[in-house]
């Protein structure tokens, strides 16, 4: 089939960069989603930086391919029998990729940039498990020293926590407790992340980033682990558009489609039956915020109305058709030993009745409302849904705001919208990784919503020892979010997708967290597509 004139003109640009004089095609080419926002582990929220910062980058520990922690920069730990106080040995062979040796205090000095308020670090609660680490980020305790991390020599770090923390290990392979380059940091400022400047501690480094075109990594020849690494380089292609993603893999261009959105709706059924289609469920919401420090949805009778119009049913059965599961609670199925919440029903009538109730009788009155999302065809086909939905059982208009990656990402963080597309995937198997989002002044709430109630169970929950106890205080956190006070809709629970051909490339598992580490793909075939080539008009 013919390509469309802008796809032909990406192929043909691609190729100038893949193959170009003196500068053979990358090991493995894998297209990503959206540009990504930044490359500081500090700094990054979504997925799409994560993969980049996941190859650069490398925590106490690091997910293998079935997203379970594995010694990563530190070789060995001991846990205290009270399960609060953590003591890693840093690897000897631990060394920046600048040949610099990699010690406990990097960890020290990088935690310490992640919770100094002037970082303005959205995860900066991912610390917060540790001694102190709240009241210093909070600005109630003005000595770091006082926080539970400290290099007791080169090569041991000690970490205290605040009560025990089951997914403590998990938290440790995540980007914003990885270390970072201090010492680059200080000379270069913000400039850091740039090539020729960026400092890394993972398996690959960046050699080049032409924003809007692609990024290609290298191995990094100071990796401890580097002789595992396979892949020599890497290209990262910032594709978001689903029908120029597939056509870049299904003519070769590309050898692995890595985004969970990024299959074709329309192609889905055929694509299901070929040997280079992959899904299975991860722990990851698909969901609508509402803002809720302004305009007619600080009400959350308006916010419930909302949601009641929503049928969730025929969005996933209408648009995604990838077998995804409406959601009626915000935490997916698939952490052992917790429950369920309901959540809220596809009502209309009750939906119409409380918009009423509100002072908006058949929507009359109601200002126009924007619907933020961020650009993907996937995205465009529920907002026009949602749209309809809202005008047929509510009678009120919503305006749409498509917006490029970088730019919905801010207008979140401004809380520059009334409804937006949001999506989440767990940083760990656990329901805390859902939940903790929607504290107030949470740096990843992005709702303006703040309860008391709320926050004071995830605080029980916290400092819970008792696991059953944990999930059943979690539990009714969660039933009070998606069932009263409602800063959230959620709308489905994700199926990873992910396009290569098994017999070409190996080390792609699925797993609960959709992670799937560079380091640990391997080639087994020439590049190429997985069968008859074939490009969308």
């Amino acid at each position: 089939m013919r390509l469309s004139a802008a796809t032909a003109f990406c192929i043909a640009i691609l190729g100038l960069i893949s193959c170009g004089p003196g500068e053979r095609r990358a090991d493995l080419v894998f297209i990503n989603g959206a540009e990504p926002e930044t490359l500081d582990p500090a700094l990054i929220t979504g997925q799409p930086e994560g993969r980049v910062v996941n190859a650069l980058f490398e925590g106490l520990c690091a997910f293998d391919s079935a997203a379970r922690p594995v010694p990563g920069v530190a070789e060995k730990w001991t846990v205290s029998p009270d399960g609060k106080t953590y003591t890693f040995r840093i690897r000897a062979d631990a060394f920046w990729s600048d040949g610099r040796p990699l010690t406990a205090r990097d960890f020290v000095e990088s935690w310490r940039r992640v919770l100094d308020p002037e970082t303005a670090a959205a995860y900066s609660y991912q610390l917060y498990p540790v001694k102190n680490a709240q009241a210093f980020a909070e600005g109630r305790l003005a000595e770091f020293s006082q926080v539970g991390v400290r290099a007791l020599d080169d090569r041991t770090l000690e970490v205290e926590l605040e009560s025990p923390t089951p997914y403590f290990l998990e938290l440790t392979a995540f980007p914003t407790l990885y270390p970072v380059p201090l010492h680059v940091i200080a000379q270069t400022g913000d400039d850091w992340i740039k090539p020729g400047r960026i400092v890394g501690n993972g398996a690959f480094v960046l050699e080049d980033w032409r924003i809007n075109d692609h990024i290609r990594l290298r191995k990094n020849p100071h990796y401890w682990n580097r002789d595992r690494v396979e892949l020599e380089t890497v290209d990262i292609l910032p594709i978001a558009d689903a029908n120029a993603a597939f056509n870049f893999y299904a003519s070769g261009q590309a050898d692995l489609v890595m985004d969970k959105g990024l299959a074709p709706p329309a192609l889905l059924e055929d694509l299901k039956k070929r040997r280079d289609f992959h899904s299975a469920p991860f722990l990851g919401v698909y969901f609508l915020r509402f803002n809720c420090a302004k305009g007619p949805f600080q009400d959350a009778r308006v916010r419930r109305a909302f949601s009641l119009a929503v049928d969730k049913k025929r969005i996933v059965e209408k648009i995604t058709r990838a077998g995804e599961s409406p959601a009626g609670g915000f935490v997916p199925p698939g952490i052992k030993g917790y429950g369920i919440a309901e959540g809220l029903p596809h009502d209309p009538v009750e939906a119409a009745r409380l918009l009423a109730e509100a002072g908006y009788p058949g929507g009359r009155g109601f200002p126009l409302a924007r619907y933020l999302y961020s650009k993907s065809e996937m995205n465009e086909a529920i907002a026009i849904e949602l749209q309809n939905m809202w005008r047929e059982a509510l009678g009120v208009t919503v305006d749409l705001a498509r917006q490029e990656w970088k730019v919905y990402l801010n207008s979140l963080e401004l809380l520059d919208y009334d409804i937006a597309r949001s999506s989440w995937v767990g940083d760990y198997p656990d329901p805390n990784t859902f939940l903790d989002l929607f504290v107030t002044g949470g740096g990843n709430n992005r709702t303006g919503w703040s309860d008391p109630a709320y926050d004071a169970l995830i605080l029980e929950a916290s400092r819970e020892v008792d696991p059953a106890r944990r999930f059943a205080t979690l539990l009714s956190a969660e039933r009070l979010l998606v069932g009263e006070g409602l800063p959230v809709c959620p709308l489905y629970f994700y199926v990873g997708i992910q396009l290569y051909d098994p017999l070409k490339l190996q080390g792609v598992e699925p797993n609960v967290l959709d992670e799937h580490p560079l380091r640990l793909i391997r080639r087994t075939g020439a590049p190429g597509p997985a069968s008859k080539p074939g490009v969308l008009k």
